[in-house]
């Protein structure tokens, strides 16, 4: 069957029925038989991100089984990497381009700018009618803190509330070299591992990172990695631009430090993704957002060991509640039966987990009821867990202890609210400026932050480079929408 899908006209509609009507009567397939509905199956085109994996449409071949016979829908996945994903998304909607579930987040194809576009369907009517297992599923923190001008436009993952960024190390090179990392929290210091496996390996990159990388700075981002930001401890409420915070100059330095050393690759700037790196385990350490036992997944899923120590406290932002969302496009051609599968997704242990680790035998096997093993067949079908809906219904992995969703619920409990929580920005009073703002950080943003440019030398030019874009305007524009929340919200 062609996977064009086409609105039939009326006249077509009445000849299907009455074709129906006289195969029926030669003995056709009952409803049963043919997947437990009377009619053909819909197909639902849903775009994630992630590097594309080998065995996606193999494993998409088997989730559609089981999907048709639960909900009489089947499902082709689209993957886009990483680094190209907001672009393609950005493309995808604008030319309407045919997809019925997307996923977007608050810094992968921005889920709240997105929304208001009329890029997603408003889902307070469907999660009433056909969503109403996962609301009681999900956390309703992410529920209310996903909301946009107090509406619902996506599903976000049930998953860790708070984000806390960690250093992770390979194990492999900590344990050669006999390394302490237990006193590691800061950028500084990093230095001394770094030189070591800079001296010593010469096939390995030092300090992995790609073009999304930010140095960590205790502030909360308005709109992630734009510049402008709230202190997380603060009193006053005074938005700035991160570029001229002290704490973001002290990292830029010590950036270019590190690059000027080789402890960052020369194409760090440019890079998509670092998948490369850990697939052949010769990288050294990086940063990522952590969860409970998220060791343990990064150990099952590369192969080898990794460690991480603490670089930030745990903090609940926009960014890590509207981290992992799945939105139903405005232009699909089955909004109810896409909240149906969204529904399922996040409530059925058997989609949920053929959807993230693939096929049972295949790709993964069961170590008992609750744990299971990557099987070397995972490596065509290794997938971004936190983006593919409830994680809570993961099976775990061999390592992982019994009570670990506990573990997550405790995490959650224990996150401390970012001061701007629940605050989103509108820019369509600015968004020209907003516009030339992001123009001005595709061009220098990555360079900057991975310490390809010095910023003795560039800093000062790219912050005149942003002011002169707008940014003052829409820093101020963003100001007067923050005071305006914060009286209203006391």
């Amino acid at each position: 069957m062609s996977k064009q899908r086409k609105r039939f006209s009326l006249v077509l509609a009445l000849l299907m029925a009455v074709t129906l009507v006289l195969s029926a009567c030669g003995g056709s397939k009952s409803a049963s038989e043919s997947g437990g509905a009377g009619d053909d199956a819909v197909e639902l085109i849903w775009y994630t991100i992630g590097t594309p994996q080998k065995d996606v449409n193999k494993v998409m071949e088997e989730v559609s089984k089981y999907t048709k016979e639960k909900i009489n829908a089947t499902v082709t996945m689209k993957m886009v990497d990483w680094g190209d994903y907001p672009q393609k998304m950005q493309v995808n909607v604008a030319s309407g381009e045919p997809m019925d579930i997307l996923f977007t987040s608050s810094g992968g194809f921005d889920y709240v700018q997105n929304a208001r576009k009329g890029a997603f369907l408003e889902l307070d009517d469907l999660l009433t009618e056909y969503g109403q297992d996962l609301t009681k599923t999900i956390d309703p923190a992410f529920l209310s803190g996903s909301k946009v001008d107090g509406h619902n436009y996506g599903i976000p993952a049930n998953k860790e509330l708070p984000q806390q960024e960690v250093w992770r190390f390979n194990q492999m090179l900590v344990d050669k070299y006999k390394l302490d990392i237990s006193g590691i929290r800061t950028l500084d210091s990093l230095e001394p591992l770094l030189k070591t496996i800079k001296e010593n390996e010469s096939s390995v990159t030092p300090f992995a990172m790609d073009k999304n990388y930010v140095p960590y700075v205790p502030y909360d981002y308005v709109i992630q990695n734009l510049p402008m930001a709230i202190k997380l401890d603060t009193t006053d409420y005074k938005l700035v631009n991160i570029l001229e915070t002290p704490e973001m100059k002290e990292a830029l330095t010590t950036m270019h430090k590190y690059y000027k050393a080789g402890y960052v690759s020369a194409e760090a700037a440019t890079t998509g993704s670092t998948n490369d790196l850990t697939t052949s385990g010769n990288w050294f350490l990086d940063r990522a957002q952590t969860q409970p036992l998220a060791d343990n997944q990064w150990s099952a899923s590369y192969g080898y060991e990794v460690v991480s120590t603490p670089a930030s406290d745990a903090i609940i932002t926009n960014t890590s509640v509207q981290g992992s969302i799945m939105a139903i496009s405005a232009n699909s051609e089955y909004p109810e039966k896409a909240m149906e599968f969204l529904n399922l997704l996040n409530t059925d242990p058997v989609l949920r987990n053929m959807v993230d680790s693939g096929i049972e035998g295949t790709h993964y096997k069961k170590v008992d009821d609750t744990h299971m093993e990557n099987l070397p067949e995972s490596k065509n079908y290794d997938m971004p867990s936190y983006s593919l809906g409830n994680n809570m219904l993961l099976f775990l992995n061999s390592n992982d202890p019994d009570n670990k969703w506990d573990e997550f619920k405790k995490f959650n409990a224990e996150g401390v609210n970012s001061p701007i929580l629940s605050f989103n920005f509108d820019a369509s009073n600015v968004s020209a400026e907003l516009t030339a703002v992001q123009n001005v950080k595709e061009q220098y943003w990555a360079a900057l932050m991975t310490g390809t440019l010095d910023p003795a030398t560039n800093l000062d030019q790219v912050i005149e480079k942003f002011n002169q874009a707008g940014l003052e305007k829409v820093m101020a524009e963003a100001q007067s929408q923050l005071d305006a929340w914060r009286a209203e919200n006391k």
